[in-house]
């Protein structure tokens, strides 16, 4: 039997943040399943989706000090 959840995310759907791997591109949630996000690029609708797992991403209004 497999466990599935969507509800244990850090982060909403909608939600703007960035990715670890390449911080200086915006990125907006457009779906949580099964603990993976999947992100669209802001301002490239033709790119594919981005997956990635919640510890790849960080919250893009946080600033680094």
């Amino acid at each position: 039997m497999t466990f599935q959840t969507n509800e244990d995310n850090a982060y909403e759907v909608g939600s703007f943040i960035n990715a670890i791997e390449a911080p200086t591109v915006k990125l907006q949630i457009t779906r949580y399943y099964q603990r993976i996000y999947y992100c669209s690029v802001v301002g490239n609708d033709a790119a594919k989706l981005k997956v990635y797992f919640e510890r790849e991403l960080i919250n893009a209004n946080l600033t680094r000090s």
